[in-house]
């Protein structure tokens, strides 16, 4: 007998007024091992492609890309309420980051070995084989062509779940993608965390995450069964540090950009604040001034999220801090949560130890840069720290004693083309991004190459 049931969907609406997005089917049993399969048979063929001709292929998907930006920037708006802008930024960085791995893929080879006259000694690097991403909603195309770029010009095939969040985006990045590989080498398979949790599972070669840190904790306990390879970027909580000799009005506006920028739902977002008593008084007047006229016309990603930062901010208040700005859920349909600013901020309070996602400036008042330093990094996270200060020897301090991958001097956000860091504690492992993220996604193979003797020879 035929079934008639519905097979389960993701439902999206949206967070800016809550109007229904669509509805896509979740991938069944079925297709999660075709796609298994396929992928398997195709990776054989396109690893014993030419690294040059996969990077051409790399070409051709930012190019076609580029064409497709404006619908795909329009999806993206309308499943995460991110601004066009933003989007578009997104899917250009997306585009520049396939051109940039199609360009160093070709290039990042093995090395010769110095060993016996007679014998030839070679290191080879080969595709780890199949590689799962599990991509998030707040920059889908740019984290997602990092992780599909770089898997497919090393010579993998590419399993692909973006998040249930934005599965529009994430089915529409796949079709531009895929139109120009061949067949079978990058899989787009929509789902909910179930999903994920099976593909995990379907003993895939390589996982790439980049999201909560809950998720990269089964991830890795799953991977450590099948014996996959997991490179994580995870959950932050990053520290800023306000020294007693910056200016109050300067450092204000640092924090206001790290903490208010696309609602705070960035990895890198400053999610909490150790300003040094000193100037504790004006920075928060100026960070109150400033907070004021931050732009409040993004929601956050849907109502469920918005619900979780309300609450963090709600039980910080209920334990002792003092609402500055915001806290409130507006009324009115969509996610939108307004700019908050919490201050008397203490460590028993999830402001401060867990990563809050959304538009909130949690400030902890310190008496000196040493205690701000020990404070800061006395935090399970470890993904990046920034230290505004004038003091070169407090700098140098910071840097080497913060336990993050990343750590910024003066500056909230910026960075050098092709740095790479590895998060540590709670927010991952292994390099995500960068050049080094190529060498993630193969395994090294040394060659001992020694000549037969002449038949007959003894």
């Amino acid at each position: 007998m035929t079934s008639t049931a519905t097979p389960p969907c993701l439902d999206i609406r949206s967070p800016l007024d809550g109007a229904p997005v669509g509805t896509l089917p979740i991938a069944g049993a079925h297709q999660l091992t075709a796609a298994l399969a396929a992928a398997r048979t195709a990776q054989h063929a396109w690893a014993r492609t030419s690294p040059a001709e996969r990077g051409a292929a790399l070409h051709t998907a930012a190019t076609a890309l580029r064409a497709r930006a404006g619908d795909l920037a329009a999806v993206q708006r309308a499943e995460t309420g991110r601004p066009l802008a933003e989007a578009l930024g997104g899917i250009e960085a997306g585009a520049a980051t396939l051109d940039q791995y199609a360009e160093l893929g070709p290039l990042r080879g093995g090395r010769t070995l110095l060993g016996q006259w007679h014998a030839t000694d070679f290191t080879m690097p080969e595709p780890r084989g199949l590689l799962l991403a599990l991509t998030p909603w707040n920059d889908p195309v740019a984290v997602a062509c990092g992780l599909l770029g770089a898997g497919l010009v090393t010579g993998c095939a590419v399993l692909h779940k973006p998040s249930e969040r934005c599965p529009h985006t994430g089915a529409l990045l796949g079709e531009i993608l895929a139109d120009g590989l061949p067949a079978g080498v990058l899989h787009t398979l929509l789902g909910d965390a179930r999903t994920g949790a099976a593909l995990v599972r379907a003993g895939v070669d390589v996982i790439a995450h980049v999201g909560g840190s809950a998720a990269g904790r089964l991830i890795a306990r799953d991977a450590a069964v099948t014996g996959a390879k997991t490179l994580l970027e995870n959950g932050g909580n990053d520290a800023l540090i306000v020294d007693a000799d910056v200016d109050p009005a300067w450092a204000a506006g640092q924090a206001a950009l790290g903490a208010f920028t696309h609602r705070g739902q960035l990895c890198t977002a400053v999610e909490r604040i150790y300003v040094h008593q000193a100037i504790a008084a004006r920075f928060q007047d100026e960070l109150l001034r400033q907070a004021r006229d931050w732009p409040a016309d993004q929601p956050l990603v849907d109502r469920r999220h918005r619900d979780q930062v309300h609450a963090q901010v709600s039980a910080a208040v209920q334990a002792g801090a003092t609402l500055l700005l915001g806290g409130e859920i507006p009324d009115g349909p969509g996610a939108f949560y307004p700019t908050t600013v919490l201050t008397g901020c203490t460590e028993d309070m999830a402001v401060l130890t867990e990563e809050t996602f959304g538009p909130v400036a949690a400030i902890r008042i310190v008496p000196g840069f040493t205690e701000a330093i020990r404070l800061a990094a006395a935090d399970r996270h470890g993904l990046a720290a920034t230290v505004l200060t004038n003091n070169l020897g407090h700098a140098q301090f910071a840097w080497r004693e913060l336990p993050v991958g990343t750590v910024k001097i003066n500056a909230v956000f910026g960075g050098a083309p092709g740095g790479a860091a590895q998060p540590r504690g709670a927010s991952g492992e292994g390099f995500g991004y960068g050049p080094e993220l190529l060498d993630e996604l193969v395994t090294t193979k040394v060659v001992h190459f020694e000549p037969a003797p002449p038949s007959g020879a003894r």
